[in-house]
């Protein structure tokens, strides 16, 4: 059995050496010594002067080994290199971009030098980033993250005075693909959340590394050869937090975070709010406190998520809070991981130390979690510094080259002035000439280019070919107040969502990509796409989009009492709907729904309708809302469309979960989930209910199978609903979602049973339901009562209900 272990064990990591992150530069130096040695499956070999050996260029330094080590350190520690003048190690790059420098230090006596007392500085590529260190009596390990934009790579120590500086080992090595993104960065302050751009061109130093909620992870299990420390010491207040541990292995999705980013063990562990500790009011935050330099330096902060205390999607949403800023409102991890359960992701932030030399992180319940869900987690951070400071011995050179350079400039543009000028004049000449040529010719007619209008969306072959629908980001900017976080008024995995005022004095709702967003750009394309070929009353317009100086913005109309949900429920749900403004807000809807599947040749299938993607206005005019993940229906000769899944978890058509294939029935089913969620004011998955009831489909289905639907109804609605209506509504939503698609009705179906419901709820009692609701009667004649019932309406023509519907007095 042991022998078995043994050889799993082995097989495990040879595994993991198969898929480990390979640098293309990677050299790894054992300073001082004469040998190469290994430290974590990684050989660091010796920087002693040899044929074919050019790592090292110094006069005057030494080799210098411990004769006396500690047993319990590291053999990579036993020896180091001094310089007693500057000294240099030189490394040909074969790859420009982000690589991590590391420097390890570990100050021991031996021989004249006791390395304590050493006082140096370090450069690297004439950026200063280590300035008259003085090691401590412990091993040090010091990383840098840079840009690289040569093919050499220099790193000077340079002795303080008559001092002398040293280093045991130095590691440089390439990092992954889109380690530092220069996008989607978060600088948060007093003024709110802002872009931080040129986020790669910054040198970053590593001061802290966080395995929230996990053990120590050393080099050896991680993709990046990293440590990773616990948390507990930096938590303020621990019994407001709580372990989280999975046993899974993440389920990583390209466009977020991969095991480069953050190992496994990082995701697979977490701190959630501490629900048990009843001392703890019902909404409190997990805060804690990391240590960093007083001065005012720009920090980032990287944070991690991987949503692993969720029983499904679209339960948990948070806010993220530093230094007491509100860094990302209402954090939606489930619309950041397309839609995936326990995907790991993370988000940057640009933080200012103060003088507190304290960086103080807190995750906390947002106002959209609802009593029954609170929670918040946070599965890792790191914080790093941001350093500038350039060697002052080339500040005259590059001065120098800066004159020369704005010399040459100027001149360059005095010159470009006259041609220009020239030009113009010339110009100027011709159109006179073309002019008196024209009066002279009677028959001439100017053509008009059509091609070139605006109005033309499709003409016009540029950015998506929408140039009509593109709003300078200056007038976006104007509207905003410059993104006035006062006019915030929701956020998603796409970005803030602002309200503001074109110049013509039209409210819109401003969507601006930001951190988390890095997945966003093909949604923002389909929005574009779909919504710029359509409009229907009871679909949000996009009055236009942005996309200069990096940004993704869209603008679309303002749709004043916003989601459908916030009026059903939640932790403050608005004024309650009665009956008939519910029913007319579904009709509008499903009358969006029948525009978008019919209105085209192959028609759209929105695939992510729920009550949050169902707008109101002031009037109450229902809005389908969020086209991000729509896509066409299929051709005149196919029957479905074959893609990934996609949508929101407890509204997905089964059939389209299982055999991945789309049909505008897809949505039918999910309208039907919201038909019973505008019923019942309940979410359509609650798993802090009985398992009965965690699904709301499967359990209103029950009721209603069980002829007691108005049982399960909102409270708010008791007496308010008309029988008739309710078993119509009923019959209708139960319909939306039958397990096969063949077998759900179109949405014009659904839309004609619905309008049937509103009559029946505005007509005058008739004489079978006086019957139903003062007699008692017995089961039999009441199920006869039904029959002729449906008899009478159900089966009746669509030519003739559509005549009564369309009349006003009929209703």
């Amino acid at each position: 059995m042991e022998t078995q272990n043994l050889i799993l064990l082995i097989l495990l990591l040879f595994l993991r050496c198969s898929f480990s992150f390979v640098p293309i530069d990677n050299y790894l130096i054992n300073c001082g010594s004469h040998n190469n040695v290994s430290q974590f499956n990684r050989v660091f070999i010796s920087d002693s002067i040899k044929p074919g050996s050019n790592f090292l260029s110094s006069d005057d330094s030494i080799s210098l080994t411990d004769k006396k080590p500690s047993q319990n350190l590291q053999i990579l520690y036993h020896t180091a290199r001094v310089f007693i003048s500057t000294g240099r190690y030189r490394f040909n790059m074969k790859k420009n971009g982000t690589h991590l420098v590391r420097f390890h230090f570990f100050p021991f006596k031996a021989q004249s030098f006791d390395l304590k007392s050493a006082k140096f500085s370090v450069l690297v590529n004439g950026i200063s980033i280590l300035s008259e260190f003085r090691p401590s009596n412990d091993v040090v390990l010091k990383e840098y993250i840079l840009k690289i934009e040569s093919n050499l790579l220099e790193i000077l120590f340079r002795p303080f005075k008559s001092g002398f500086g040293f280093v045991n080992a130095v590691e440089v090595f390439t990092a992954p693909e889109d380690f530092v993104i220069d996008y989607g960065t978060r600088l948060v302050g007093p003024s709110g959340v802002e872009e931080y751009k040129n986020f790669s061109s910054q040198v970053l130093e590593t001061i802290h590394r966080i395995n929230v909620g996990g053990m120590k992870i050393t080099p050896f299990n991680d993709t990046l050869w990293r440590t990773w420390i616990p948390d507990e010491d930096f938590l303020v207040f621990k019994e407001a937090a709580k372990h989280a541990v999975s046993t899974d292995i993440p389920n990583y999705q390209k466009g977020g975070a991969t095991r480069e980013i953050a190992p496994e063990n990082v995701y697979m562990t977490a701190q959630q709010m501490n629900r048990e500790n009843s001392s703890l009011a019902s909404r409190f935050n997990i805060t804690w406190n990391f240590p960093v330099a007083r001065d005012s330096v720009l920090h980032l902060i990287r944070l991690h998520f991987c949503d692993i205390v969720s029983p499904s999607l679209n339960l948990l949403y948070f806010d993220v809070y530093i230094n007491g800023y509100i860094a990302y409102k209402d954090l939606d991890l489930s619309a950041l991981t397309f839609h995936t359960l326990a995907s790991p992701v993370y988000v940057d932030f640009v933080v200012h130390s103060d003088e507190s030399g304290v960086i103080q992180i807190s995750v906390g319940p947002s106002d959209l979690s609802s009593s029954i869900r609170i929670n918040a987690i946070l599965n890792g951070a790191e914080i790093m510094k941001m350093v500038n400071d350039v060697d002052n011995t080339k500040i005259v050179h590059r001065r120098k080259h800066l004159w020369e350079l704005l010399c040459s400039i100027v001149g360059g543009i005095v010159v470009l002035f006259i041609a220009v000028t020239v030009f113009l004049l010339a110009t100027k000449c011709r159109k006179r000439e073309a002019k008196e040529s024209a009066a002279e010719s009677v028959g001439w007619t100017p053509l008009r280019m059509f091609g070139g209008s605006s109005l033309s969306r499709t003409s016009e072959h540029g950015s998506y070919g929408y140039l009509g629908m593109k709003i300078p980001f200056a007038d976006v900017q104007t509207a905003t107040n410059n993104f006035d976080r006062n006019l915030i008024i929701g956020s998603g995995g796409f970005g803030m969502v602002y309200k503001g005022v074109l110049r013509d004095n039209v409210k819109v709702a401003v969507k601006r990509g930001m951190p988390g967003s890095r997945q966003g750009l093909p949604e923002f394309h389909t929005e574009i796409s779909v919504l710029s070929k359509i409009r229907h009353r009871h679909l949000v317009s996009l009055v236009g989009f942005c996309e200069e100086n990096s940004e993704m913005i869209l603008v679309y109309e303002y749709v004043e009492k916003g989601p459908l949900k916030k009026h059903l429920y939640g932790s403050s749900p608005q004024s309650p709907l009665n009956w008939k403004q519910r029913l007319e807000i579904c009709i509008g809807a499903a009358r969006g729904l029948h525009y978008l599947h019919t209105g085209f040749a192959q028609g759209i299938i929105h695939r992510d309708i729920k009550s949050t993607n169902i707008l109101i206005d002031e009037d109450y005019v229902a809005k389908v809302a969020d086209f991000g993940l729509s896509r066409s229906g299929p051709c005149i000769n196919e029957t479905h469309v074959s893609t990934g899944v996609k949508g929101s978890f407890g509204y997905l058509d089964p059939e389209y979960y299982r055999r991945q294939q789309l049909t505008d029935k897809s949505d039918v089913y999910s309208f039907g989930v919201v038909l019973f969620e505008v019923l019942c004011g309940r979410p359509a998955v609650d798993p802090q209910l009985t398992r009965e009831q965690v699904n709301l489909a499967e359990w209103a289905i029950e009721w209603l199978q069980k002829g007691m639907l108005d049982h399960i109804v909102d409270p708010n609605l008791v007496g308010d609903i008309k029988p008739r209506s309710l078993k119509k509504f009923g019959e209708t939503a139960e319909k939306c979602l039958a397990e096969y698609g063949v077998d759900r009705p179109t949405m014009g179906d659904v839309l004609w049973n619905l309008e049937y419901a509103l009559q029946l709820q505005e007509s005058a009692s008739s004489a079978s339901e006086a019957v139903n609701e003062t007699t008692t009667i017995s089961p039999e004649n009441s199920r006869r009562l039904e029959r002729n019932y449906d008899n009478d309406y159900s089966d009746i023509s669509t030519s003739r209900v559509f005549s009564q519907l369309m009349n006003n007095e009929g209703r």
